[in-house]
């Protein structure tokens, strides 16, 4: 009865995320099994900026994420914080697989603004909002992977700057400036295409 309460410690999950690296049978599920509490509150952080009534709930997203990790056959994460990374991007892709699928449609209702933030997205659009976060954030790694790759991991992943700094094998300090550029980067961003939609029109000369 007793046996239950023990929680494992990082070292264990960082043990089977290797196990699941090297493609080991069951080490998948087992890591699930043992994050699973973990895993919901990174997929209920990700919901809070969704469009209210989103036709995914936090377990469907957690289930889905699982799914497209098994068809990864063996991860590259290395440890505890590299694992929920992976499963936080793969939310963010799925997230993103529904905003485009519902439509196209949406986007026809002018600007979308996104203030980019360490809590939230808010938006009138929040479907194309999310497309067009994931449009910039992917124009952000092909001008500077490593700034990406910090976004991806403490604005989607929720990780703390020290976790970060650790899967990319960086100072804190290195994080903390990317991180901050990476944010106004991505502000600018958002607004050239806030631009680009509403002002259309505007030059036809």
């Amino acid at each position: 009865m007793e046996q239950r309460t023990q929680q494992p410690g990082p070292g264990d999950i960082s043990e089977l995320v290797r196990r699941w690296a090297e493609g080991r049978p069951g080490a998948l599920d087992e890591l699930f099994l043992r994050t699973y509490r973990e895993l919901r509150r990174v997929a209920r952080q990700q919901m809070r900026r969704e469009r209210p009534h989103h036709s995914l709930q936090i377990t469907a997203l957690v289930n889905e994420a699982y799914l497209r990790l098994v068809e990864q056959r063996g991860g590259r994460a290395a440890d505890r914080a590299e694992f929920f990374a992976a499963a936080a991007g793969t939310m963010r892709r799925i997230l993103v697989d529904h905003a485009r699928a519902r439509g196209r449609q949406k986007r026809a209702g002018g600007a979308v603004r996104v203030p980019f933030d360490e809590t939230t997205i808010v938006a009138p659009q929040r479907d194309a909002s999310l497309v067009a976060l994931d449009e910039a954030l992917d124009d952000l790694e092909q001008y500077d992977r490593r700034k990406a790759s910090v976004v991806e991991l403490r604005y989607f992943g929720g990780l703390t700057v020290e976790e970060a700094a650790q899967v990319l094998d960086l100072s804190p300090i290195t994080v903390k400036r990317d991180w901050a550029f990476a944010r106004a980067w991505l502000h600018r961003r958002m607004r050239h295409h806030d631009a680009d939609r509403s002002g259309g029109g505007r030059n036809t000369t």
